[in-house]
């Protein structure tokens, strides 16, 4: 299996492109290029600029209109500009008009996240199907794809964001060749499975938690926190891609949590079913902690964006306890009672949050602050008392225990 090549190469400039169509308003397109620049940091690009159109759906030849796109162009020669980054999936013929015009590297979403996860990926199971999900992408872009390696690099693969993957100068690969590289690594990805199937049956009947939520919510610095384990954690997009289990003792239950993949808007299909081995954690997890930044302005798509992923992934209900972390960055001064502004996501306090529907989840949710551990006792407590009413069960004898030897949170 070929390994990433990728290169610090210095940061490129990007300009970013989204339309409103009748399927998405100005204010979600805005917030999804918000995203997407925030991707484009992590992938180690950096975006001058965004480009929004407002169309019924996208130019089936040029994804956006002839008078946008030669604005696009005219800014992209003037500011130097190397990279246009579109916030929806591009098809083979679009980016081969668009790189033909354009005369510069053109990635989709789609594109980007693979390349992130490229640079992630750690283990030789994340390396797999990471490499995976790209050769699937490839498979129906090869034509333009492989014409444009030859032009833009002379045959030669060198890094920069987008350019993270397999194929160094094989400009000769065809359909047949990224088949064959495809059913290797599904062969591959099985062996692994089994060998984390072996270690997973291994940890026998022990309770299982797991972490999830949106990328960038803090699964990994409460996991740290819960743990005291040192799981890597950074302010930027899918900084955990390979799942972490460690043993958590409350009151001397003892019980399995993981930490997982974050979520996103538009996840690529091809990263969903690459990574499903890795979310086996999600699909045999006893109770899951869903992992919430309540301090960002769309905090409840991003719930439900969670929710349809867990579906996809695993059918089958599971008990949830609904964690709104970063409370810390909310404002704690009451409203003054002559305060007549407009009460948005954006200005909203926490008091007020807590007053909507989450105040008919007394027993299904937490406020905390990883950073500044506010409310982790508590959180523990309500883990424990979940934890053991699974136990209890798995474990009837273990009940008799509970209630005479002083267990309890």
């Amino acid at each position: 299996m070929k390994e990433f090549i990728i290169s610090e190469a210095k940061t490129e400039n990007a300009v970013l492109v989204g339309l409103v169509t009748p399927d998405q308003n100005e204010r979600q397109v805005k917030e999804y290029l918000s995203e997407l620049m925030f991707l484009c940091e992590t992938a180690g690009a950096k975006a001058q600029r965004l480009f929004i159109q407002k169309l019924d759906f996208p130019n089936k030849t040029t994804f956006v209109g002839k008078g946008k796109l030669q604005e696009i162009k005219e800014y992209v020669i003037d500011h130097d500009i190397g990279l246009v980054i579109f916030d929806d999936e591009l098809s083979a013929r679009q980016i081969r008009n668009l790189e033909k015009e354009l005369e510069v590297k053109i990635l989709d979403r789609t594109n980007l996240i693979l390349d992130i996860f490229a640079k992630r990926a750690q283990t030789a199971h994340a390396k797999t199907q990471v490499e995976l999900a790209q050769y699937q992408y490839m498979l129906p872009r090869l034509t333009r794809l492989w014409t444009h390696l030859e032009r833009q690099r002379g045959g030669v693969m060198r890094g920069g964001v987008g350019m993270r993957g397999p194929g160094e100068s094989q400009l000769e690969i065809d359909r047949r060749i990224i088949l064959d590289k495809i059913s290797k690594l599904k062969k591959d990805l099985v062996e692994i499975d089994k060998q984390m199937s072996s270690q997973r049956k291994n940890r026998g009947k022990m309770v299982r938690v797991a972490l999830v939520g949106y990328t960038n919510v803090g699964k990994s610095t409460l996991m740290n926190l819960l743990c005291k384990t040192d799981v890597f954690a950074e302010d930027k997009l899918f900084a955990t891609l390979d799942t972490t289990v460690r043993k958590m003792i409350i009151e001397n239950l003892p019980f399995l949590i993981s930490d997982t993949v974050g979520f996103i808007r538009k996840l690529p299909t091809e990263l969903i079913e690459s990574f499903k081995s890795t979310l086996d954690e999600v699909r045999e997890a006893d109770l899951l902690l869903h992992i919430v930044d309540i301090s960002h302005p769309s905090f409840e798509e991003q719930i439900e964006v969670v929710k349809r992923t867990l579906a996809e992934i695993d059918e089958s209900p599971k008990p949830v306890i609904l964690i709104f972390n970063k409370i810390d960055k909310f404002s704690f001064v009451p409203k003054e009672e002559d305060d007549l502004t407009p009460r948005t996501q954006e200005n909203i306090s926490l008091d007020e949050l807590k007053a909507t529907w989450m105040n008919q989840l007394p027993d299904k949710c937490i406020f905390i602050s990883a950073k500044d551990k506010t409310n982790i006792d508590e959180l523990k407590s309500m883990m424990y008392q979940r934890v053991k009413e699974i136990h209890v069960t798995r474990f009837p004898y273990n009940d008799f225990l509970f209630q005479n030897d002083g267990f309890s949170a």
